[in-house]
């Protein structure tokens, strides 16, 4: 596999896997009176976006969208559950926001400095948009702690 397909799938999974934890910690809150919810919602709009954003470059270079696999989205989901039954604070929902958010920021940077001189500039461009936006959702939901 070349450079492009990986930084390609590893954008389009860690899109994914943003989008899907949002999606099951939005169910998780569901019945609960979270001012945090607006804030999750306008992130999982960001990451489908993106993700959108991605699907389209992936099928301008004849590649087909790899999900992470079953078993990180069941581990993903009762993570989130198990988090908020014991504690759906807005500081606690947001401390599991951080926690994901950090370690996507980490691993988006060394990709990008991975890949930087071997990649195209728009593949480049769309992983530095995914960095700022994960920046930008890390710095907002920080207010709740």
């Amino acid at each position: 596999m070349n450079d492009k397909n990986e930084l390609l799938e590893y954008i389009y999974q860690t899109t994914d896997l943003g989008k899907k934890g949002l999606i099951h910690l939005l169910q998780a809150l569901e019945d609960k009176d979270n001012k945090i919810k607006k804030d999750i919602e306008k992130q999982l709009e960001g990451y489908e976006e993106l993700q959108k954003k991605t699907k389209n470059l992936l099928k301008e270079n004849n590649m087909k969208p790899k999900d992470k696999g079953p078993f990180i989205e069941m581990m993903n989901k009762m993570g989130v559950n198990m988090n908020v039954m014991m504690d759906n604070s807005d500081s606690k929902v947001a401390e599991i926001i951080i926690q994901g958010l950090t370690m996507g920021i980490i691993e988006m940077e060394k990709k990008i400095k991975e890949y930087e001189d071997e990649v195209d500039k728009e593949i480049i461009k769309l992983a530095k948009q995914v960095l700022k936006f994960q920046e930008k959702c890390l710095d907002e939901i920080k207010k709740y702690l």
